[in-house]
């Protein structure tokens, strides 16, 4: 199962997540011949390379990497700060590769086999990082090692699988070392002051039971170096403000609104004076959405927000693209076996390129200069007016791809696979923003449905992509409106969510709104929490299905919220009087 999410659990996560997505270049890259951390790696890299190449089986490849962060987290509801934290950690992430490139005991379900992990020495103390990476890559070679004579058993007893490719691809060799620092340390009083003022705004409303600000700024140096030569030194930064509110419906409903906005430095956030109504404008959206209908299933014609259709295609589209899922097993390979054929309509093309900084002035979450194989990150034109082209490759090559092309992501203590980054819908086929409600609106009239579906917002989404499960997507929305054709004024629904098929899904776009809108989130996957962005305009769908969301029967509290009882004492006794 991968999910997609924009709030503030997720973002406590992101921290350890990041990686080489700062502000530096190749062609800017500055050395600096005084890192003991790098040069440490290293000779210990090639002392446990000349010893364990001695051994049978012994490593054909293998790599350390280490995560230096330092973040500040700062939490704050009512206009109190209830969490500010300081703190710094490096963690080493050794891959031990024994076998061949085209059998190694990563194969299949053992990709696990091929990682350990440890928190290393925050001191440039070369004999105590040393100490840690031995003991590290012992752990790690034992595992290996054991898991290959399992493989190469199995490979023997088991029929020959559907994709034979090897299990690691041959790359050339990689040196870049940025020592740019990539921003200042963020005052932590400002920080805290941040969150006050957005806090503050929702204790005047009593229908908000709960609500969190959370400001978040991730500094960090990826230091990279493996057995085939590549060294890599890159920094990051990550500026995260999330903003979540909640409340209750009568019949028991969780109401959520969540904004999240994401930069490379604070200056790169919109002002106090475009977050203040975003914040009230949540406000307003739980109390419309506390005595709003439920809604009902429903099958027919939608009209998507660009949010909301990127979070769509991200889910139903972008796991499906991404290479490792064109071979195993388990895997339902929904496009695998379509390369060169129609899969979305012909007006539509996608590609993901985590080289790209920003779209249209706002910074994107899935930026980076290399991956977390040590590989230049590359612009991948997946589909192409309509035609599948290529697949999101990290270094597990599939049929008819041997090479990365920049894709290989994870979470610091999993093993890399194909990730997106930033995937970004275009397309020819384009009406001005303002017509798309009156299309919305025709479609209904000609399919003789009661009401069409504009969905605004959404919270996130999660897929299937295993043949054991229905290949199926759920996009979990929060603002959902019915647009009558009749003229009536449209009419807020609550506890809906858009379920489907993909391939049924992507058929039925009818056309798209000019506008380009982004959304960045966290994603979840097999190889861990990694930030990305999706961009698209809005959608009209001619068909999209939607149920009924589950929710618990929690009534709303019983009393007041403190400094309320007066307020709700006199509303109760109007209603007694005209009763």
């Amino acid at each position: 199962m991968k999910k997609l999410f924009q709030g503030i659990v997720l973002a406590f996560l992101l921290p350890l997540c990041l990686r080489a997505a700062g502000n530096s270049s190749a062609s800017a890259a500055v050395t600096n011949s005084k890192d003991t951390l790098l040069s440490t790696m290293q000779q210990e890299l090639q002392r446990a390379r000349g010893e364990l190449g001695k051994l049978d089986p012994a490593p054909y490849f293998m790599s350390y990497a280490i995560h230096d962060q330092s973040v500040e987290v700062v939490v704050g509801s009512q206009g109190s700060v209830v969490n500010s934290t300081h703190a710094r950690t490096r963690s080493a992430d050794v891959i031990v590769r024994v076998g061949s490139p085209a059998l190694d005991n990563t194969h299949g379900e053992n990709r696990p086999s091929g990682i350990s992990s440890g928190l290393v020495p925050l001191a440039d103390d070369a004999d105590s990082i040393s100490h840690v990476l031995w003991q590290l890559t012992y752990s790690e070679y034992r595992k290996a090692s054991q898991t290959y004579l399992k493989v190469k058993t199995d490979t023997e007893v088991n029929a020959k699988e559907e994709d034979t490719s090897p299990d690691f691809s041959q790359e050339a060799s990689e040196t870049h070392t940025d020592y740019s620092e990539p921003a200042a340390a963020q005052d932590q009083r400002m920080l805290e002051g941040m969150v006050r003022r957005y806090s503050a705004r929702f204790a005047k409303y009593s229908y908000v039971y709960r609500s969190t600000v959370m400001v978040m700024v991730e500094r960090a140096r990826w230091h990279f170096v493996s057995t085939e030569g590549t060294r890599v030194v890159a920094p990051s930064v990550t500026f995260r403000l999330v903003i979540e509110a909640e409340t209750q419906a009568d019949d028991g409903m969780e109401l959520l609104r969540v904004e999240t906005f994401q930069a490379e430095t604070a200056d790169h956030l919109p002002g106090d004076a475009e977050i203040a109504p975003r914040v009230e404008k949540m406000a307003a959206d739980l109390k419309t959405l506390r005595s709003a209908p439920l809604a009902e299933p429903y099958d027919g014609p939608a009209l998507l927000s660009g949010r909301a259709a990127a979070v769509f295609f991200h889910e139903v589209l972008g796991h499906r693209l991404e290479g490792h899922r064109q071979r195993g097993e388990e895997e339902g390979q929904t496009f695998t076996k379509k390369l060169n054929e129609p899969v979305l309509p012909e007006f539509l093309s996608v590609i993901d390129d985590p080289t790209q900084r920003a779209l249209k002035g706002m910074d994107l979450a899935g930026w980076y200069e290399y991956d977390d194989e040590g590989v230049p990150a590359r612009g991948v034109e997946v589909i192409k007016n309509g035609v599948l082209k290529s697949f999101l490759m990290s270094r597990m090559p599939i049929k008819d791809f041997s090479k990365s092309n920049g894709h290989g992501r994870a979470q610091p203590g999993f093993m890399p696979t194909g990730r997106q980054g930033n995937l970004i819908v275009t397309s020819s086929r384009t009406v001005k923003d303002a017509e798309l409600r009156q299309k919305l609106i025709e479609e209904v009239k000609r399919q003789g449905k009661p009401y069409g579906l504009y969905f605004e917002d959404i919270e996130g989404g999660f897929t299937l992509t295993q043949r054991t499960l229905p290949q199926s997507f759920l996009v979990l929305p929060i603002l959902v409106w019915r647009v009558y054709p009749d003229g009536r004024p449209d009419e807020l629904t609550r506890g809906v969510d858009i379920v489907g098929t993909p391939l049924a899904a992507m058929s039925r776009i009818l056309l798209t709104g000019e506008k380009t809108e982004v959304f960045n989130g966290i994603c979840g996957a097999e190889s861990g929490s990694v930030p990305v962005s999706a961009a698209a305009p809005a959608m009209l769908f001619s068909d999209i299905e939607v149920q009924k969301r589950a929710h618990s029967l929690n009534r709303p509290p019983i009393l007041p919220p403190p400094g309320f009882e007066v307020s709700e004492s006199k509303d109760a006794a109007k209603i007694g009087g005209r009763q």
